[in-house]
């Protein structure tokens, strides 16, 4: 072979092959192209467009899209694809033509799919179905000819101000409503609403179009927040729907559950919790209530009653030093003054005491037998904590009360109803954390159509799939084989996460050698012992993005 025409090339691979193989193990690209209404017919199709937007999420590195040819410049992009496409071919144009349609498909619809082909290739456990909501702050005005066109003609979400989980009130939003798996927080189902929608119909509706997707497939539990506990859902659901959420402290009912019996004669459980069941038939459904103490939960509401505390008693004490520095008409306008100030306080008391204010009728000095003449009233008050009160306080912190329509307590243990809705901040919770990290798509929603918004926000979903699937599948193997992997500080672990994994591919090449313009061999450069165990554990469709063969 002559030499002087060989050429040398590396492209950037890392963990990259790892998000490209699960992809192609659940079909993505040929299922987003097969559900589109007709096929675009460009030299890239919208399915392989997904592929690479993920790829980009999924890298971490918080590129905006508008570089995404940039980003895929030093990719390999044929073999993480597995087509015949460049860098170049993900313009910003294909991309927004591609988000248009995914819009046109359905991004519920899609993603739906998506996640239930992952389903079936995993086999996952999905008796858990976790459901909740959370508000995507946008920049931006959005009152554009071509929002109104998605908005009106095209069925897009009106993005519009509304309650703000995010605390920023001054900026529009969109709301996104997610399902999660309780057993390796799978994202099943996804939906973006409008920006000043109410959970308390959503969720509901919600529900609703999840089980009409299962069709005949078992309906989980769904495990839900306070929002969705309403007569009116609870009634719709029946018993027809498993449920189980969080009663609002707002219903008298529960507040009188809350408070019928002390934390010494319910069931005691590990880490701090007790328990005690008791029934309802709240919105005419019968229903299993469990009344739960935590003693974490009782410790942190204390630190903050204390904060409450203090701040009223520097209140109060501020209020009565201005009583006590006025002088009154008379003993009744003193008298009332002081009840108007105790009136507004919760947990001090006052000690009081009004003295006259007397004085010679006459400037100078008094005549013989002169007497002094009340001239006004003044007060001296002091406020002390009201010790019973804030010990009867205490005594219900660290309270809250779950439900469910599943009376049979066999299928449904008290406790397995617990650790059930404890999981709703590592499952759906920690679902919108990572749809939010600022890593994921910098910039990625100042796009001008609502319509390519949602079909964003169903891309986002996909790399949260993704995600969890790598992460889900990495840890079974570890646990299957007994195998570990050094975590961050060297220890062994079977339970790292995708972060951790993405991490330890930093550095992995793809060594691409031509003779002309012919790729004569392709290598994959730096495979240590630790990333090669790491590639047979996730598989055949991973192994072929590095261009392995167990």
């Amino acid at each position: 072979m002559d030499t002087t025409t060989v050429e040398y090339d590396t492209k950037r691979l890392d963990h990259l092959g790892i998000v490209a193989g699960i992809c192609h193990e659940i079909g993505l690209v040929e299922t987003v192209n097969g559900m589109l209404p007709t096929l675009s017919g460009r030299k890239v199709s919208c399915g392989t467009v997904t592929l690479a937007t993920i790829l980009n999420g999924l890298g971490f590195t918080g590129r905006v899209l508008y570089l995404m040819p940039e980003y895929m410049a030093n990719k390999p992009v044929k073999l993480l694809t597995g087509e015949a496409s460049e860098a170049s071919d993900f313009n910003d144009d294909t991309l927004g033509r591609s988000l248009d349609e995914l819009f046109q498909a359905g991004i519920t619809e899609l993603f739906a799919q998506i996640a239930q082909a992952a389903v079936r290739t995993y086999n996952l456990d999905v008796a858990f179905a976790h459901t909740d909501t959370s508000s995507f702050s946008l920049t931006g005005e959005y009152d554009t000819e071509v929002a109104q066109e998605a908005e009106s003609v095209r069925g897009a979400v009106k993005i519009t101000h509304g309650y703000s989980k995010d605390h920023r009130p001054d900026l529009k939003q969109v709301v996104v409503t997610l399902i999660t798996s309780q057993k390796g927080r799978m994202p099943l189902w996804l939906e973006a609403l409008d920006g000043n929608n109410s959970d308390k119909h959503s969720l509901r509706e919600t529900v609703d179009a999840y089980c009409r997707h299962l069709a005949e497939g078992e309906v989980p539990w769904f495990v839900l927040d306070s929002a969705a506990y309403t007569a009116r859902n609870i009634a719709n659901w029946g018993t027809q729907k498993k449920w189980l959420t969080r009663v609002p402290e707002t219903i008298t009912e529960a507040q009188a559950a809350l408070h019928s019996v002390v934390t010494a004669e319910m069931t005691q459980l590990a880490n701090g919790y007790a328990i005690a069941p008791t029934t309802s038939a709240y919105g005419g459904i019968k229903q299993r209530w469990l009344i739960v103490y935590s003693e974490q939960a009782a410790q942190r509401e204390w630190k903050q009653l204390n904060k409450q505390l203090a701040r009223a008693t520097s209140k109060a004490e501020k209020a009565l030093k201005i009583l006590n520095n006025q002088a009154f008409a008379c003993e009744q306008d003193a008298r009332q003054a002081v009840d108007k100030v105790v009136k507004q306080w919760q947990w001090q008391t006052v000690s009081v005491t009004y003295q006259p204010i007397q004085k010679y009728p006459q400037p100078g000095r008094p005549s013989q037998g002169a007497r002094r003449q009340i001239v006004g009233w003044q007060v001296q008050a002091t406020c002390q904590i009201d010790t019973d009160r804030l010990a009867e306080a205490q005594k219900w912190l660290g309270r809250f009360l779950l439900a469910t329509n599943e009376l049979d307590t066999a299928r449904l243990p008290d406790e397995a109803l617990l650790e059930s809705y404890k999981e709703q901040g590592k499952t759906v919770e920690r679902g919108f954390r990572f749809l939010k990290d600022p890593l994921l798509f910098a910039d990625s929603l100042f796009l001008k159509s609502p319509a390519r918004i949602m079909a964003m926000i169903m891309i986002m979903g996909l790399c949260l799939l993704i995600y969890a699937l790598a992460e889900w599948r990495i840890r079974q193997q570890l646990q299957e084989r007994g195998e570990t992997i050094p975590d961050q500080r060297g220890q062994p672990t079977q339970t790292p996460t995708m972060r951790r994994v993405a991490q330890m591919f930093e550095g992995v090449d793809l060594l691409i050698i031509r003779h002309g313009s012919q790729v004569v061999q392709q290598q994959i450069l730096k495979l240590t012992p630790v990333r090669l165990q790491l590639l047979r554990l996730f598989g055949p469709a991973v192994q072929n993005c590095y261009l392995l063969d167990f």
